[in-house]
């Protein structure tokens, strides 16, 4: 399984940004698929998760209302929406999918929200 991040960048507070993963290995439809983060000094922290389908999502509190994922299934990515940023959003942002009982992971794309 290859997990791909891309989309990163410096933003001001109150930009935008939107992260695509792309997926390869594994038949791309059979999975939920998560964004992760993690900022300096900070534990990895579960961003959003989106089911197999698309038709479920759930959102850390933190971001709940500013960001929105969703995937498609036709094109093996997925995406991350991200609005109204701000500067504690700052972090590492990893794809991650788990295939039986193994966890894998993108090398992630940088935010850092900053004026």
């Amino acid at each position: 399984v290859q997990l791909v991040e891309s989309g990163g960048g410096l933003v001001q507070p109150g930009g935008s940004l939107r992260l695509s993963c792309a997926f390869s290995g594994l038949t791309f439809s059979r999975y939920i698929m998560r964004w992760y983060r993690q900022a300096p000094g900070k534990e990895r922290e579960l961003v959003a998760a989106i089911g197999s389908a698309g038709d479920s999502t759930d959102y850390a509190d933190s971001v709940k209302g500013r960001f929105t994922i969703s995937r498609d299934n036709a094109k093996n990515t997925v995406y991350l929406q991200m609005n109204s940023l701000k500067p504690e959003d700052t972090a590492r942002y990893y794809c991650n999918t788990v295939w039986i009982t193994v966890n894998y992971w993108g090398k992630g794309t940088l935010v850092t929200v900053s004026s």
